[in-house]
């Protein structure tokens, strides 16, 4: 049970500074408004991204943005929580990549539910060159990917080791 809290506490804790950081930018930038941090590499970005990834949607007809932004995350959201319940039996890098997954996906649904769009801001670029603009969840759901391809590649080791094994 202390296990669960755990992993509970840190998805309110992603949730509390995805939004803060959210807040914190729509409060104090005018949209596009961008504020160097790292000459030539980082800056602080306002933008109201209306689609998932890149954009990716953002002009889709109202139902289906619905749909697509709103009610299937809501639905993703309830199973990856059986997932996260599930985890606790199994590989611990597996539990904290579906709590991080799930704190992020949380946090971009209140801002779709709440403004009907996600509150980006971290802009990373090169030159001319810019990465599409990210908040604090996306981060949480980006190095939970992370933590599922090294799972998936410890497991493909387990199994050619115990396949390696058999043959011998």
């Amino acid at each position: 049970m202390k296990k669960i809290l755990i992993f509970i506490s840190l998805i309110f804790v992603i949730v509390f500074i995805d939004q803060y950081s959210k807040s914190y930018v729509s409060e104090n930038f005018r949209l596009h408004e961008s504020v160097s941090v790292i000459d030539g590499f980082f800056n602080l970005t306002y933008v109201q991204n209306k689609g998932a990834a890149f954009g990716f949607g953002g002009k889709f007809h109202d139902v289906i943005r619905v749909g697509l932004f709103k009610v299937l995350p809501v639905l993703a959201c309830v199973w990856l929580l059986v997932l996260l319940l599930r985890s606790f039996r199994g590989p611990l890098l597996m539990t904290w990549a579906y709590t991080l997954i799930l704190g992020g996906a949380v946090g971009n649904i209140i801002d779709r539910i709440r403004l009907d769009y996600v509150v980006d801001f971290f802009d990373f670029y090169y030159g001319r060159n810019h990465f599409a603009t990210f908040n604090v969840a996306d981060s949480a759901i980006t190095l939970a990917a992370g933590l599922i391809i090294i799972d998936f590649i410890i497991n493909k080791k387990q199994e050619q080791e115990e396949v390696a094994e058999k043959a011998t």
